[in-house]
């Protein structure tokens, strides 16, 4: 995506999915969420997230995808606790530079809207919470049956629980063990939702936002060459569909071209993903094993067939991976910052 400057006014500077048990985020803590959580403390909060989001999507329609994917993997690792904006220090090696997410984007995105809520409220709205807002208004804006105002008067997909705290803990070894491969088979998947309190149905509607974005090469080259010693092509892949990201990918380290999720439609929110994971064009080979487990395969079918279910599920589905491991109260932070401990 290109690179978003804010204008005039909003301008700032900055210092330069394995686990296996079920943890399921401890009621103390999730339970301290709510919608509306500033309405006192800063009750402009989410009109300031939402108006800079919306320039940032008028200015770069592929924005949408790198604000939900940064809520993503931040919930992954640690929780829903902001670390995944952490810089890297001499001592320590953050998420951010962890292989798998050497390729994300929108920081400057948040470090805006940051630096606005500390001119309105200094030191109320968490990092965590700007991180889920932002996610929320960005497939919010991508969705038509939002922008057309046919979903809700207020123009959200969903509502959002705030009231997280930030966290003060970033590492790039929990986030290279911790986050969900885009070769991961389906009960790797599982077991790495599982881990969030996330069950089968949160899996299969949250890989929808698969429907907004792009992909580099590297996450694809293998299954377009030398897979298995017994396949050197995804048996899961469509050939003709193949043959195309062959012509796209010619080299594995490419880290440069990028590739549509969903080809032709990647700057919308809505259900085509799902008939294309059907027809065996998902790009990543964990979309492809969504089709290998029954309940699984029900429910992809199930949100092809009613985009309207999609859409609602997706919702409550944000809202549960949202609760995952957060922190409230008293425990971690307000950064002033962002990207910096306090």
């Amino acid at each position: 995506m290109t690179k978003w400057v804010p204008p005039l006014g909003l301008r700032f500077s900055l210092p330069p999915l394995l686990l296996l048990a079920a943890v399921i985020a401890p009621v103390h803590a999730y339970g301290k969420l709510k919608v509306g959580f500033y309405r006192q403390s800063c009750p402009d909060a989410e009109a300031i997230v939402r108006r800079i989001v919306t320039m940032a999507v008028e200015d770069d329609l592929t924005v949408t995808a790198p604000l939900l994917r940064l809520h993503f993997h931040d919930c992954f690792v640690r929780g829903c606790d902001g670390s995944v904006l952490l810089n890297s220090t001499k001592n320590n090696i953050a998420e951010r530079d962890a292989k798998p997410n050497l390729t994300l984007d929108a920081f400057n995105v948040i470090d805006a809207i940051k630096e606005k809520l500390e001119e309105k409220c200094p030191g109320t709205v968490s990092c965590a919470d700007i991180l889920a807002v932002a996610a929320r208004d960005a497939v919010s804006l991508a969705t038509k049956v939002v922008t057309k105002g046919e979903w809700s008067e207020g123009g959200n997909l969903y509502e959002v629980e705030t009231g997280r705290r930030d966290g003060r803990v970033s590492s790039a070894k929990e986030a290279a063990k911790e986050l969900p491969d885009s070769f991961d088979e389906i009960q790797k998947l599982i077991k790495r939702f599982k881990s969030k309190g996330l069950g089968l149905k949160d899996l299969v509607v949250l890989s929808g936002a698969h429907a907004l974005g792009n992909s580099h090469c590297p996450s694809l080259e293998k299954r377009l060459r030398n897979f298995t010693a017994e396949d050197d092509m995804d048996p899961t892949l469509d050939k003709t569909y193949a043959a195309t990201l062959k012509q796209q990918c010619t080299n594995a380290d490419d880290n440069v071209t990028e590739v549509q999720m969903v080809p032709g439609r990647s700057t919308t929110f809505d259900s085509t993903y799902y008939r294309l994971v059907k027809e065996n064009k998902g790009l990543f080979h964990s979309d492809e094993a969504l089709l290998s487990n029954g309940a699984t395969k029900m429910l992809v079918y199930g949100y092809m067939s009613s985009e309207k279910r999609f859409l609602k599920d997706f919702g409550v589905s944000m809202v549960n991976m949202g609760r995952a491991d957060v922190l409230a109260g008293s425990e971690g932070e307000i950064r002033r910052t962002c990207a910096v401990l306090n």
